[in-house]
């Protein structure tokens, strides 16, 4: 039988050697282009390891997530996405509580807790932040097929970055600079290519605290 369209997402095949913190990072920015992600489940015990939950507020987002990441090679593994079998699973999961009906009420309880606690959590944006890229008026230099991209928090990294920008046709490279971790270059085919990765990701937050400002490259 299908498993009912529902707000969680259930991934596998995830590379398990990547760090947790940087996981649900990268997870964080591939996934919050569809829609506001409120909560990255990802654990490194054996029973989890190489899976993943995403818990998005609306249906839809969730759905267009599935569809368009299904099979994308994520730290070089192609991951498998289904919807999870509930929305509680993200919770039994962890608990090992499957089944146990008595305290479902206590679980989506603790649930809705969980949630507001990772949502004020700095990687992963906050409840009140609009994660989706908003409009901003950056100064620009005249059309290029590189983009530079500045305000980037820390903890930016190559693979983070080209999930954000490889959604988008044309996409060649991703080039960091040493010693600067707050600035990048990204390589597309085109300038018009270029150019619909701009105004598609101007003011993308990879954290809360920072919104990218992306501008075309000085010839």
């Amino acid at each position: 039988m299908d498993i009912r369209p529902n707000h969680t997402i259930y991934i596998n095949n995830v590379n398990d050697k990547i760090k947790k913190d940087e996981l649900k990072r990268s997870l964080y920015a591939l996934f919050s282009q569809f829609g506001q992600v409120m909560d990255i489940v990802a654990m490194k015990t054996m029973k989890m390891r190489g899976q993943a939950f995403v818990v998005f507020k609306e249906l839809a987002s969730a759905t267009n997530a599935l569809r368009q990441l299904q099979g994308f090679p994520f730290y070089n593994n192609p991951m498998r996405i289904q919807y999870a079998k509930t929305d509680s699973e993200v919770i039994s999961k962890i608990r090992g509580t499957f089944g146990d009906k008595d305290k479902k009420k206590d679980r989506k309880k603790k649930a809705q807790d969980q949630v507001a606690n990772v949502a004020k959590k700095p990687a992963l944006g906050s409840a009140s932040t609009n994660n989706a890229p908003t409009t901003m008026q950056v100064p620009d230099n005249p059309p290029n097929y590189i983009l530079f991209l500045n305000n980037l928090p820390e903890e930016t990294n190559e693979m983070m970055l080209s999930m954000l920008f490889n959604q988008f046709p044309g996409f060649k490279e991703v080039r960091l600079v040493p010693g600067k971790h707050d600035i990048s270059f990204v390589e597309f085919e085109s300038e018009g290519q270029a150019g619909v990765a701009k105004d598609a990701l101007q003011g993308f937050r990879i954290t809360a605290q920072c919104a990218m400002k992306i501008t075309y490259a000085k010839k």
